[in-house]
């Protein structure tokens, strides 16, 4: 059976950084497909250039894909076969390719995907927190209020959650979650997979910040960011009467304010208090 069939657009994972990780399948799909779309034509040239494969380019990113699916979905159409690659890892997730995918289920065209590298999955699988439930929300918003704003809706989310970050935002994404989350929230960072300098660290947000502070190095690279799923507080909820009186300063103040009062009172965490509150 042919490595390809015609009028099929391949979804193609390629490596996040270590060559090896491309499969022999995925080579023998790019090796035959009579087009390959690609983020960066220059960078898919030099991947397709270590495995000897010689083929048509054609540039497909976030800045054209809705112009340019069209013509792919012609060339589909007229029996073409074509690969979508992103720079790294799988495509879509957080890479092109929705247009082009989303229109070809709208046209009735084969779209056929090819597994391999997913900086996201391979953060998790490595990150010794529950697996089997998680949310992937992508990058965190640019700037610290609308960041703050995503933090809180996703406060008493009880799956992992799982984002990535850029070198010059990451601190500043640290701090928003410490601030919103609580310094207790347990955070893995995975920088670098599968390179040379891969580093893979398990602390609390506010340890994990001060290790990053220590050596300014270690914010240099790509990194995955995986959150624990908030759980409720069991001191909290060891004595009704906290609740009761949580309840009872809301009538009158902001739950911020009501959760720090009902914290001095019982001596307890106020950040754990403010999420039971939200959970109310």
């Amino acid at each position: 059976m042919s490595a390809t069939q015609p009028a099929t657009l391949y979804i193609v994972a390629t490596p996040i950084g270590n060559l090896g990780d491309m499969t022999l399948r995925a080579i023998e799909v790019l090796k035959n497909v009579d087009l390959i779309a690609a983020e960066d034509t220059r960078h898919t040239g030099l991947l397709l250039q270590h495995y000897s494969i010689n083929a048509k380019l054609f540039a497909l990113h976030d800045h054209n894909e809705q112009q340019k699916a069209q013509v792919l979905i012609e060339k589909l159409k007229s029996g073409q076969s074509v690969a979508l690659v992103s720079d790294a890892g799988t495509p879509l997730i957080n890479d092109p390719g929705y247009h082009l995918v989303h229109q070809c289920r709208a046209e009735n065209i084969t779209v056929v995907p090819v597994p391999g590298a997913c900086a996201a999955i391979a953060a998790l699988s490595v990150a010794g927190l529950p697996s089997d439930r998680f949310c992937y929300e992508g990058f965190l918003p640019a700037k610290s209020k609308a960041r703050c704003d995503s933090l809180s809706n996703l406060l008493t989310e009880t799956r992992t959650m799982i984002f990535y970050e850029s070198t010059h935002r990451l601190l500043d994404s640290l701090q928003d979650i410490q601030t919103v989350m609580g310094e207790d929230r347990h955070v893995v960072l995975a920088k670098e997979l599968t390179k040379t300098w891969e580093t893979i660290i398990s602390l609390p947000v506010s340890e994990l910040i001060t290790w990053l502070n220590d050596d300014l190095n270690r914010t240099k690279g790509e990194f995955v960011l995986i959150i624990e799923g908030y759980q409720k507080s069991a001191e909290a909820e060891l004595d009704p009467q906290v609740l009761k009186t949580l309840q009872l300063l809301q009538k009158e103040l902001p739950l911020k304010k009501a959760a720090a009062i009902t914290a001095e009172i019982y001596g307890l965490k106020k950040n754990a208090l403010y999420k039971l509150g939200l959970e109310e």
